[in-house]
């Protein structure tokens, strides 16, 4: 092998490193130190829920209703 094909390896394995080094870094730091994971989760609510709207009626004031709209239409 040349010396060029070598510190070609030898960059590639470098990079390699600091691919898996640095994810695994910021996860260990970030994960260990409870106040910074709170901080960071506190940045952004997750789960939003909309306003709660008025409820349905009940199945027998639906029934009720469509007896009423039934009437009407047969009265026409």
């Amino acid at each position: 092998m040349s010396a060029v094909g070598t510190s070609k390896g030898i960059l590639e394995i470098a990079k390699f490193a600091i691919y898996v080094a640095v994810p695994i870094g910021l996860t260990y730091a970030v994960a260990t130190n409870s106040k910074t994971l709170q901080k960071l989760m506190g940045y952004r609510s997750y789960v939003v829920y909309p306003p709660e709207g008025p409820r349905p009626p009940p199945p027998e004031e639906l029934r009720e209703m469509a007896r009423e709209m039934a009437r009407k239409n047969n009265i026409r």
